[in-house]
């Protein structure tokens, strides 16, 4: 048995200060990995390292993605933190509550978003956990603030009860983000194709979509069976060949 792998995945961070203080954060904490998606500046600044104390090597290592959804491919499941309401997206859940969830999965990764403006909603859809973390009324916090307390909720809370840590058993071989995201892409030409909704409604319909099939949890058999009736079902369509009996 061995314990999850935590990557803090860090979207479009604007001040060098902010990287070294998260990843600070983080070592204290035990993450695995900091991963960063289209910096606006420069990760390497001598801020960044003086601000992350003894993880340094934390921001070195850190791999750089243009896109976000790049950064989550190799993962089994991703949380994005958001301090606001979106009502087509999973229910907020806290840190504390996110942690039993982990015991399926070996490659977690927590987003963060922009210091002024956070997550969008496209980039909260891609995450399968919503994370809030719990304020008083003024819920602006500090990114390295964030990140702690949530890295802290996931990696180091139970300890500090005498728990064990969590770990997983026998993990499903549930398939990586970058299958589902294909899925999803041949998912959302379907539906259009069969007029299920139309341009102006299908990011909508595809956050619902993306609810029920994160929930499921599926391996890459079961993707490629869905895939595999989709494009039968427009082959079908096409070629006028469907059975229709009442």
């Amino acid at each position: 048995m061995s314990a999850f792998a935590l990557s803090v995945i860090l979207v479009s961070p604007k001040t060098p200060g902010n990287i070294g203080s998260a990843a600070r954060a983080m070592k204290n904490m035990g993450a695995a990995e900091l991963r960063i998606v289209a910096p606006r500046c420069n990760v390497l600044d001598s801020e960044a390292l003086a601000f992350s104390v003894h993880a340094e090597d934390l921001i070195r290592s850190a791999p750089i993605f243009d896109t976000l959804e790049e950064a989550l491919a190799d993962l089994d499941f991703a949380m994005g933190t958001t301090a606001r309401q979106h009502h087509d997206l999973p229910e907020q859940i806290f840190p504390s509550e996110a942690r039993p969830l982990l015991k399926a999965f070996q490659k977690v990764g927590i987003v963060f978003g922009r210091e002024e403006s956070g997550l969008t909603t496209e980039e909260l859809a891609r995450c399968q956990a919503i994370i809030r973390i719990p304020t008083s009324d003024y819920a602006s916090l500090n990114l390295a603030q964030a990140v702690l307390l949530c890295c802290y909720e996931l990696l180091q809370a139970d300890r500090s009860s005498g728990a064990a840590p969590v770990v997983t058993e026998e993990a499903p071989e549930i398939a990586p983000r970058e299958q589902m995201e294909r899925f999803y892409t041949q998912l959302e030409e379907f539906i259009l194709k069969v007029q299920y909704t139309d341009h102006p409604r299908v990011k909508h319909k595809m956050r619902q979509f993306r609810k029920i099939f994160d929930q499921a949890r599926m391996n890459e058999d079961q993707i490629r069976m869905l895939r595999g009736l989709w494009a039968q079902a427009l082959w079908a369509a096409k070629t006028k060949k469907f059975v229709v009996e009442d």
